[in-house]
């Protein structure tokens, strides 16, 4: 009997097809960018993007053709709609893939959704996220490892903050512990749903959303337990309220303490010491990033990076940017830029500068720019969080008060929060680029803080000046 085989005619998948509501975010224009390099097929929209996203994302082709919202964007075909925090619950077009029943992730539920078959190692902590992860990239990278990441800023070396393959096992997850989006309240830390976790310390931040230390303390004791059976807790020993939630308290997980890396200082560099005692040098500084460092070297080891090979790759880690960056060193003096502004980020990064040059008197300028730093009920946070420096400036600008529909706040206020009689408060940028340049800088440090930008001063015709090349 002669068998017929017929042969039928497989279509290859069809890509997924997604639309990012609110694409002009700083980590949502970077996903819609990794989506489209995996291969979906990518649309989007916001009221307003700028740069550096819209060339970002016209370069890919995904810049949407007009701003603003349009419903008729929302079509039954959509694989799965993303929501970034920028838009209102209200939405249209949020509202729209409610009504059609689409699939409907905010940014770390997507995440998630597309790592579920592989290792998640998230990082966790109000301060020290960013450089953890990034050194945990860069050690990574170094030995040549397959891995997938997302990560809150942008890193040198890496042109996108998100990476989705399909075939790296292991993907290394910055927790933040923000709000998730405009209809989801949890956490975006407690949807990635870690087999490793990192607490690299606790310190009350994002008063309009935890109005208490307690509720905010209460996020990350979730996060601690929600790390699963056979699974690893990394945390800051030394941190107060991280002792008080990352205690062993489930038999089958394993907790790893560590504290700031063994260490010396010369002549301005700071060497590591390993088993051998043999110095290793790096180009980051200051206890905080010497926790940071030891914080990264237990993810590794738990990743099979062995210890002499941590080391080898550590020596060329440059930081994350943003974080103790470099303006502009001359003979005696140096400048550097800082994201630093919670107070616990401001104690440790104006620490760490004066104790890598304990011979040079330190200038230090704090520009207070986020909702809590500006809220005068957080105000009393940031007590003696500013003493190491020789000099102290608190930099606000009080039209921000009012863009973010804070009440107004007096000078004497704010200088009264950080219990240093002192301090000086500026609340015009010239004046304070006047002050700062009315300065003696023979044998001085100048450290800049801000997440902003001190209202557009020009940092670098600052920082030339003050280095004096």
């Amino acid at each position: 009997m002669k068998i017929t085989i017929l042969e039928s005619v497989i279509s290859p998948p069809q890509p997924e097809s997604i639309h990012l509501i609110a694409v002009g975010g700083s980590i949502m224009h970077n996903l819609a960018l990794a989506l489209h390099r995996r291969g979906a097929h990518v649309t989007g929209s916001d009221d307003e993007i700028f740069e550096p996203a819209a060339g970002r994302l016209a370069a890919a082709g995904l810049l949407p053709a007009q701003e603003g919202w349009d419903a008729a964007r929302i079509t039954p075909d959509l694989s799965a709609v993303i929501v970034g925090m920028h838009a209102r619950p209200d939405n249209p077009e949020l509202l729209r893939a409610q009504e059609l029943g689409l699939k409907i992730y905010s940014f770390p539920e997507y995440i998630y959704e597309a790592s579920r078959d592989k290792q998640r190692i998230v990082i966790g902590g109000s301060h020290g996220k960013t450089s953890i992860t990034a050194c945990i990239l860069h050690v990574l990278r170094f030995h040549g490892r397959k891995f997938d990441y997302a990560v809150g800023a942008q890193l040198a070396g890496f042109d996108l903050m998100v990476q989705l393959t399909d075939d790296a096992p292991i993907i290394i997850i910055e927790g933040d512990e923000y709000l998730s989006s405009p209809v989801d309240r949890r956490p975006k830390f407690h949807l990635y749903q870690h087999h490793i976790g990192v607490i690299s310390g606790i310190s009350w931040d994002h008063i309009n959303v935890f109005p208490t230390e307690e509720i905010y303390r209460e996020q990350f004791r979730i996060f601690a337990d929600m790390t699963p059976k056979a699974g690893v807790l990394i945390y800051d020993r030394d941190d107060e309220q991280t002792q008080l939630i990352a205690v062993p308290t489930n038999p089958d997980v394993t907790y790893i303490g560590y504290g700031p890396h063994e260490h010396v200082i010369r002549d301005g560099k700071t060497f590591l010491l390993n088993k051998k005692d043999e110095e290793v040098p790096v180009q980051v500084f200051g206890e905080h990033n010497l926790r940071n460092i030891s914080a990264a070297k237990e993810v590794c080891k738990q990743l099979g990076i062995k210890g002499k090979d941590f080391f080898r790759a550590v020596e060329s880690f440059p930081g994350a940017a943003r974080r103790l960056e470099l303006l502009k060193e001359g003979t005696t003096s140096v400048v550097y830029k800082d994201f630093a502004h919670a107070p616990s980020k401001l104690k440790a990064t104006a620490t760490a500068l004066k104790k890598q040059f304990p011979q040079r008197r330190l200038v230090a300028c704090l520009e207070l720019h986020t909702f809590s730093s500006l809220n005068p009920d957080f105000l009393p946070q940031y007590a003696h969080c500013f003493d190491a420096p020789d000099v102290a400036v608190v930099y606000f600008n009080p039209h921000v008060l009012e863009h973010k529909r804070l009440p107004p706040l007096a000078a004497a206020t704010v200088a009264e929060a950080f219990q240093r009689p002192d301090i000086r408060v500026i609340t015009d940028s010239a004046e304070l680029a006047a002050f700062l340049r009315s300065q003696t800088w023979d044998n001085a440090n100048l450290l800049l803080m801000s997440s902003g930008t001190f209202d557009g001063m020009d940092l670098a015709a600052l920082a030339t000046e003050v280095a004096g090349v």
